[in-house]
């Protein structure tokens, strides 16, 4: 009884899985189909999933169209560089929060993750505002240098840190190590699975930003990819062709940094210093 009860258990659990993976495989599909279509039949009725006539032109009029080099170069450039001082910030800021004992740091860390309940929208008006009075408008540091600092990258090496005995970091001092040295050498490599986790999103979030490009960006040789993207669509109608497959090809970089990376997106060791 309980063998049957079990195996009607999992079949239905793993009927539930499979209907929620179609529910969400099925959108992408359909993105994918839709970039491989002309554009007389993107809109034939009744409407098809897969292309009668596979346009792969699509693909190279909108890298001609778009000049993708020149926005990959500025969208790399800006996810590059915020990813790994995002890295160093969150690493420095929740090794000090996790090994020092210091009530003022403890209120810091509240107020910082108290921040994660605040809407963007609500600190973009005052962001500007410091980003247009120190010269940063509509140049890339202007993207950058708002987006070093993340709740979330912080909590995440906390997390973790505070998982490391503190015997080890009392071995390394009696050894004479400094605190800069048992940062560097000592925690920064063991907490390696954080680091790959938190560069893997950053630059995902980086990579995928619109708003705020879109803001403090005026210049289109500055622009980024998505802003770049959001160009194509007119006041009055919309290249869908050119739209979609300039949008897969956009995404193309987030698969291969997934594909590469994917072991320390899906192990459970990339997430065990989230622990409390």
């Amino acid at each position: 009884m309980v063998k049957l009860y079990d195996r009607t258990a999992k079949i239905l659990l793993t009927t539930a899985l499979i209907i929620v993976c179609l529910l969400y495989l099925f959108p992408i599909l359909w993105f994918l189909m839709s970039s491989l279509k002309s554009g007389s039949e993107l809109f034939n009725y009744p409407l098809t999933i897969f292309p009668e006539n596979i346009a792969w032109e699509n693909f190279n009029n909108a890298w001609q169209a778009l000049d993708f080099f020149k926005y990959f170069k500025n969208t790399l450039l800006s996810a590059t560089i915020t990813t790994v001082f995002t890295i160093l910030a969150s690493a420095t800021c929740g090794y000090a929060f996790a090994k020092y004992d210091r009530k003022w740091l403890h209120i810091f860390f509240i107020c910082i993750i108290a921040t994660t309940m605040l809407p963007t929208e609500v600190i973009m008006n005052p962001t500007f505002s410091v980003i247009k009075a120190t010269g940063l408008y509509n140049k890339l540091a202007g993207i950058i240098i708002p987006s070093i600092n993340t709740a979330t990258g912080i909590f995440m090496f906390r997390s973790f840190f505070v998982t490391v005995p503190d015997s080890l970091i009392e071995s390394a001092r009696m050894d004479g190590a400094s605190d800069g040295h048992i940062f560097f050498r000592i925690m920064l490599p063991i907490a390696k699975p954080i680091i790959m986790t938190l560069a893997i999103f950053s630059f995902q979030w980086r990579w995928n930003d619109y708003i705020w490009p879109l803001i403090v960006l005026n210049d289109p040789d500055k622009y980024t990819l998505q802003v770049a993207l959001r160009s194509i669509v007119g006041a009055q109608n919309i290249d869908w062709t050119l739209l979609l497959s300039a949008s897969v090809i956009s995404i193309l970089p987030l698969l291969l940094i997934f594909i590469v990376f994917q072991r320390y997106i899906m192990s459970a060791g990339s997430t065990e210093g989230m622990k409390e």
